[in-house]
């Protein structure tokens, strides 16, 4: 039987976290809001103007959760902090550096952190990747997790929305940026974790071997099992020998358009 000590115990632990939650609700700015991310009481705040999450940053989470304890980690253009937010919990690292380039967004995420009592373990830096040798000394890393955008910059339609066309387009910094400023801040032996169009998987490759990143495991996602891929979540190593290892695919729908039981665990609703 709980005892009247536990009892108090935890209704002072939720009043408190309702009192956190108010004093954020209060600081929402106009069309944002708090999702819950039903992941260890994990809670992100969106904003429907920006660049809102999406199943690729989940799926990247879950692929770089092999992360070894005690890790330093740096997320390379956070957004909303998902990706930072889920990897505090579903690994033991020891801090992570949230990089993100557009400062409304930055502090969005930044008020997220908070949220979740997260402070002590991501940290936002607000600045492009290009700069990121100002915060981080080389070799000093142990990995990095990056969801960068997808499109180059004259490729595609672009969305109207300034918030919305960095985050998919290449305005602010391209793929080899991405990955250059990152391995002058990846440990030997560092992991780079990935999440991409399968279009651009010869170029991410081309780009990893440049800067003595080795490919060692790449996994590709199918929208049904009859479709083509469109994603690639890939992991690469710093200074590695050659070893290329491919999962099996995984694939998010069923033909009925359920979530397959892969992705059911993945969001922990399995």
């Amino acid at each position: 039987m709980t005892s009247k000590f536990e009892k108090i115990k935890y209704l002072l632990y939720n009043m408190k976290w309702d009192l956190l939650c108010w004093g954020i609700i209060m600081d929402l700015k106009e069309n944002e809001r708090i999702d819950d991310l039903e992941y260890k009481g994990l809670k992100i705040i969106q904003n429907e103007n920006y660049f809102c999450f999406g199943i690729d940053s989940i799926l990247l989470s879950d692929f770089a959760k092999d992360l070894k304890k005690d890790s330093n980690i740096l997320d390379i253009g956070t957004g909303t902090g998902i990706i930072s937010i889920l990897l505090s919990k579903k690994t033991e690292c020891k801090k992570i550096y949230a990089l993100e380039i557009q400062k409304e967004i930055s502090e969005m995420a930044g008020r997220s952190i908070k949220l979740n009592n997260l402070e002590n373990t991501i940290e936002i830096i607000n600045d492009n990747i290009k700069n990121i040798e100002k915060y981080l000394d080389k070799n000093s890393i142990n990995a990095i997790v990056t969801n960068p955008p997808y499109k180059k910059e004259n490729c595609g339609v672009k969305n109207e929305n300034i918030n919305k066309l960095i985050s998919r387009h290449e305005i602010t910094a391209n793929l080899e940026d991405f990955i250059s400023h990152g391995s002058n801040v990846l440990k030997d032996k560092g992991a780079f974790y990935m999440v991409n169009r399968p279009e651009r998987l010869a170029e991410i490759i081309n780009l990893f071997k440049k800067y003595m990143i080795e490919p060692k495991k790449l996994r590709l996602v199918y929208p049904k099992v009859n479709n083509k891929p469109n994603l690639i979540l890939i992991k690469g190593v710093k200074n590695a020998k050659s070893f290329l290892e491919i999962e099996r695919p995984l694939v998010i729908y069923n033909e009925d358009n359920t979530y397959t039981d892969e992705i059911l665990k993945i969001y922990n609703k399995k």
